[in-house]
């Protein structure tokens, strides 16, 4: 039998859906059918930029709502599916994106700078995953989907989870943490019918990276480390991230997809050997 990646009637949470990355997988969610908790955080810009995107949403006839948490807090995290499931019922895919960077030399980088981008890279995907997963053991079974995944979880990587990245090791430190979390969980999880993977994006077009695209010089010298001749997109990873929600990728689970244009073939290398 043949599956689509229709999301129809399944609800999502994307954490860190305010901007960039994650705004392009909860659009994409949305249009194949899922209805969508767009997480962000509390106030400012991210508030305003997440009720900007559940407005995106709904233009478009998809359903949508904002939930305001930091994922690093675990009391955050269990607001945040408290919310999912008073607006929708239940929680069918997780989609684990919130992430910071705080780059420094390591003789520079104090405590606070590593403890913040661990405690949201890699103990945020814990405490959203681990509330995930209670959910998905816990509520009744879609009985549309007999002999499917009755819950999915999907951690956004980094090519730097295998890539070191000097000057970024509190970043590659939890992007590596991340691998081995998501393959242990795939493994643990298995048996309850509950899918994990990875997408590893390289070098989107997103604002946390500008400076390393913004100029042609810049993107020019950005180019020499992806073979494939692009920068790649938000849409990209939200194209892989339906997909892997999805049930045509139902027997998929532990395994990381690398969407990066061939980064992570070390393209300096070319002819060197």
């Amino acid at each position: 039998m043949q599956h689509t990646t229709d999301l129809n009637g399944r609800v999502a949470v994307v954490t860190g859906a305010s901007s960039g990355i994650g705004r392009a997988i909860a659009i994409g969610l949305a249009e194949a059918g899922a209805r969508v908790v767009v997480n962000h955080r509390a106030g400012g810009d991210s508030q305003a930029r997440g009720a900007a995107v559940v407005e995106s949403i709904q233009r478009s006839g998809g359903t949508a709502v904002a939930a305001a948490a930091d994922i690093s807090r675990e009391a955050d995290v269990d607001h945040l599916f408290e919310q999912a499931v008073q607006h929708f019922g239940r929680v069918d895919i997780l989609v684990n994106n919130a992430g910071v960077e705080h780059p420094s030399p390591i003789a520079d980088m104090t405590l606070a700078d590593w403890q913040r981008v661990i405690d949201v890279n890699l103990t945020g995907h814990f405490l959203c995953a681990r509330a995930a997963a209670r959910a998905f053991k816990t509520q009744p079974p879609d009985p549309s989907r007999q002999n499917r995944s009755v819950g999915n979880i999907l951690f956004i990587s980094s090519v730097h989870e295998v890539i070191p990245w000097a000057f970024q090791v509190n970043y590659a430190a939890s992007k590596g943490g991340i691998s081995l979390l998501m393959k242990s969980l795939a493994q643990e999880l298995a048996p309850d019918r509950i899918r994990v993977n990875s997408i590893a994006p390289g070098a989107i077009r997103t604002a946390i990276n500008q400076p390393a695209w913004d100029t042609p010089q810049a993107l020019a010298k950005l180019l020499e480390l992806i073979p494939y001749g692009r920068i790649g997109e938000p849409e990209d990873i939200a194209q892989a991230a339906v997909w892997l929600a999805s049930d045509a990728s139902d027997y998929v689970t532990g395994t990381t997809l690398f969407v990066d244009g061939g980064m992570t073939l070390y393209p300096e290398f070319r002819g060197a050997g």
